[in-house]
């Protein structure tokens, strides 16, 4: 669901499972998450660009596909 998101992630070798340890999150849950299933809270956002790449504006990372087509 996150393009940006996920090819940063694999720009920088970190996979969903080993984020999903970094934030202390199941990585079941990390994937709904990332997937749309379940929300992805703002705080949960800023977490998530601290520990991949906190140079990083929010609105790219987390783009849809919808938004970036736009």
């Amino acid at each position: 669901m996150f393009r940006n998101l996920e090819a940063e992630m694999a720009r920088r070798g970190i996979t969903k499972l080993s984020l999903a340890k970094r934030l202390g999150m199941r990585y079941p849950t990390l994937i709904d998450k990332l997937n749309g299933k379940y929300r992805l809270y703002f705080e949960e956002a800023l977490r998530i660009r601290q520990e991949i790449c906190p140079e990083m504006d929010l609105d790219y990372l987390f783009a849809t596909t919808k938004n970036q087509s736009a």
